[in-house]
């Protein structure tokens, strides 16, 4: 919301779009068109003991507190009934243009609970709540906490706090009680309201609905687009089409980043809406959309917590060390993200290690520890500060109803969501979760036992018999996982990639999984010497007590256990999970001044996904983007470059500060073109390190610029590199000193390089296959084991590299 956050109660933000139809409904009379995994319903998986299971009842204490007629009240008054209930604060209150969304909330909420546990007193809750909303509705369909002026006001362009994101609230939570609890009365009364919304709309051009849109509408379209999935009825998909807001999707449907300086949490639920709009029209476009959004926000725009957003706003892509404050991470943002995500899952299993990575990373390190557990019922931070010295404050039982306490209430009644996903006999084990899964129609139960991840070990056990092709998530953060069927070892497991062990299964069988955590540290893009510490997936704080600091805090030396699962010293400050940082201050960033080695090395040896996995452990994870597939490599896999727009993605920073350095790797280019790039690491055309394997003269040319193309300083090959043929190509840099190998021989050198990566800005576009000019063509090529040093080899270092095959 674009509301100072003093003058509107206590904040400035964004809401958030309501749960995804849940999978498995028996209602809906359209499939959804691109999808090849589901999810279970709720009702099919339970939690077991653990902080899921504690965020949870705290919320399902809170649904049961909350007065439904003091959330009805501002309804009652609107459509002229008498209310003598104590009007609700915050948010809420009766002068608030926003009042109304709440209930929308809660009506998911309370569906989410229901459908978990079964509890009648959840049910009787959410149908007084739906059969008081039927009264309050007016003829024409129209049903709000405001007047209907207040949409006059947005048709207008008139000054009003986001009427549409209210009224999808209200929607989403009553579609959401329909499908969860069969209501029949919740539908009749989405469809009055999704008919007033359509008559609304119809009537304006498309000039002034793109100019409506400029406000803040929540997932309204995607609402739609789910009750169109569940209807067949076309005049919802054509009222859901009225919310596509051009002037966002269309630079994100052409793969262009142009988010900066929007509303972030308005921004999230277009791209949810357009992953739902391509599973109700099959157009690719929605999905690029999607895919496209995810990959900004979660490779460009995202905190090492997961969250993103700064003051509510995206920022510059990468802009991250610079960007913390006591605004940061908007609880609704990830809440959507994660919705994204999940439907992203459905539309492409094939990438599910790198989407449920994220997913793991945002769930346990922002939403797990947004939720204040020592607060009966379960108050909910807005903003999770990122600022050195910062500290969670959360809402309260009335006098509050922001967007994230709605929201909160929402992801604290469905984390069963997305442990596991199915696809006929395939089962996907996503997260590891202490939970129950009974396998709908199959008399097969899967029961999870961990302690994850205060242990690194989980433990899935069968009950009943059949067919399953079990597949378990095997992150990128881990090295040396493994899987035992019954006490044997089975399979290799691959960081980010999933474990498939595809048998007939008997009652008793058991899977024990055990991912080894490291310490590591996560560098922030804009500045390598700010970073955050983790350990496995989980990021840890800096404990501050009552100190509010001024500046982030130093990081000397490495962090030692202190005997307590997840618990590390630096000096005389306690480190510790940041889920489990509360009511005191705290720093996730720190200045870093040692001097680690920088190391990356990526074998390409993943068997599907788009994650490649940096095999020393430090965390450096790539990403395949456009047409790139795999093929048999120098040894074991590599990837396969189509020189049309497949290439190698790695992180922003990862030679940053780098004053010695050696960039080596194995390369079959299959065919020979003039400027293509083995590697190109950079910011742009004005900054950047490459080596092509034939330049204009003719030769591979290893170039490093701070000043453009003008400013080159070059090695120069005698040859370009061959072709049809496996060839090892490394190069070196250290004092002025660069030298060019090929096949572990020296073929050219430069004493006059004087500049370094660390004279370059912090590269964030760091590509294998790709060159920072937009007309040189991509590289038609397969390459496998490339690696990065932060030191120059030895020649004899790197003849030992090509002849082990390294």
């Amino acid at each position: 919301m674009r509301f100072n956050r003093r003058t509107v109660l206590i904040a400035s933000a964004a809401g958030a779009a309501g749960a995804i139809l849940p999978a498995g409904t028996a209602h809906a009379a359209r499939a959804d068109i691109g999808v090849s995994a589901y999810g279970f319903p709720l009702t099919a998986v339970r939690l077991g003991a653990g902080p899921f299971t504690d965020n949870t009842a705290r919320t399902h204490t809170y649904l049961r507190f909350l007065n439904a007629d003091r959330l009805l009240h501002t309804f009652r008054i609107t459509a002229g009934l008498p209310s003598t209930a104590t009007p609700c604060g915050g948010w809420e209150s009766p002068s608030t243009e926003l009042r109304g969304h709440s209930t929308g909330h809660v009506l998911t909420a309370l569906a989410q609970a229901y459908a978990g546990t079964g509890d009648t007193t959840l049910r009787a809750k959410g149908d007084y709540l739906v059969a008081q909303l039927a009264l309050c509705q007016r003829p024409n369909g129209y049903l709000s906490a405001y007047p209907e002026s207040f949409i006059d006001r947005v048709e207008t362009g008139q000054q009003v706090w986001a009427p549409y994101y209210t009224l999808h609230k209200i929607v989403q939570g009553l579609l959401d009680w329909h499908q969860l609890t069969g209501s029949a009365q919740a539908l009749t009364v989405l469809q009055r309201k999704a008919a007033w919304i359509q008559a609304r709309n119809s009537r304006l051009t498309l000039a002034q609905r793109q100019q409506m849109l400029r406000v803040e509408f929540g997932g309204i379209g995607e609402t739609l687009f789910n009750l169109y999935q569940l209807s067949d009825d076309p005049a919802h998909l054509t009222t859901a089409q009225y919310f596509d807001h051009a002037q966002i999707l269309d630079p994100l449907a052409a793969n262009v980043d142009a988010l900066a300086g929007f509303h972030a949490n308005t921004q999230i639920p277009k791209a949810i809406a357009a992953i739902r709009a391509f599973h109700a029209t099959g157009d690719s476009r929605y999905r690029d959309i999607a895919v496209n959004f995810w990959n900004f926000v979660v490779r460009q725009h995202s905190y090492a917590i997961g969250g993103n957003s700064n003051g509510e706003y995206f920022q510059a892509p990468n802009r991250i060390a610079a960007e913390l404050s006591d605004s940061t991470c908007e609880c609704c943002n990830t809440y959507n993200m994660l919705k994204l995500t999940r439907q992203l899952f459905f539309t492409d299993p094939g990438r599910a290690a790198e989407l449920m990575d994220f997913y793991e990373k945002a769930l346990y390190n922002h939403l797990l520890g947004a939720q204040n557990p020592n607060s009966a019922h379960g108050h909910h931070c807005y903003y999770v500060p990122l600022r050195a010295g910062g500290i969670k404050t959360y809402s309260n039982d009335y006098d509050n109803f922001t967007c994230c306490h709605g929201t909160g209430m929402e992801t604290n009644t469905k984390f069963t969501d997305s442990i596991y996903f199915v696809n006929n006999t395939i089962l996907y084990v996503n997260l590891f979760i202490s939970s129950t899964l009974t396998w709908p129609g199959r008399g097969i139960t899967v029961q999870q036992d961990t302690a994850y991840p205060e242990s690194p070990t989980t433990r899935l056990t069968v009950t009943g018999s059949g067919a399953i092709d079990l597949r378990i998530r095997i992150p990128s953060w881990t090295s040396g996982a493994q899987v035992r069927l019954n006490g044997v070892l089975t399979g290799t497991p691959t960081p980010g990639t999933y474990l498939s062990i595809n048998r007939t299964w008997a009652g008793g069988d058991v899977v024990d999984v055990t991912l080894p955590m490291a310490l590591a540290l996560e560098l922030t893009p804009d500045n390598p010497s700010v970073r955050a510490v983790k350990h496995g997936p989980i990021v840890l704080a800096g404990q501050f007590g009552t100190s509010n600091l001024t500046a982030l805090p130093t990081l000397s030396g490495t962090p030692q256990p202190t005997g307590t699962p997840l618990e590390y010293t630096a000096g005389s400050v306690l480190l510790r999970p940041f889920y489990k940082t509360h009511g005191q201050r705290y720093s996730v960033y720190w200045n870093v001044t040692s001097s680690t080695p920088r190391e990356a090395r990526y074998l390409f040896d993943e068997a599907s996904g788009t994650t490649v996995a940096d095999a020393t452990g430090n965390g450096w994870t790539g990403t395949l983007a456009g047409g790139v597939t795999r093929t048999t490599g120098r040894s074991g896999n590599a990837v396969l470059l189509n020189g049309t727009n497949g290439h190698v993605s790695l992180p922003a920073g990862i030679v940053a500060g780098v004053t010695a350095y050696t960039i080596a790797t194995w390369v079959r280019i299959d065919t020979a073109a003039t400027w293509t790039r083995v590697f190109d690491f950079g910011t742009g055309t004005g900054a950047y390190l490459f080596l092509t394997p034939r330049s204009s003269a003719g030769t591979a040319r290893y170039a490093i610029t701070s000043t453009g193309s003008g400013g080159e300083q070059r090695i120069n090959a005698p040859a370009a590199l061959p072709t049809g043929t496996w060839t090892h190509v490394a190069v070196t840099h250290t004092g002025n000193l660069g030298i060019l190998y090929v096949n572990g021989a020296e073929v050219a050198r430069n004493t006059a390089l004087t500049v370094r990566p660390s004279a370059l800005p912090s590269t964030t576009q760091n590509w294998i296959g790709r060159s920072q000019y937009a007309s040189d063509p991509y590289l038609t090529a397969a390459v496998d084991s490339f690696r990065i040093h932060s030191r120059a080899l030895t020649a004899a270092e790197i003849a030992q590299l090509h002849s082990t095959g390294q």
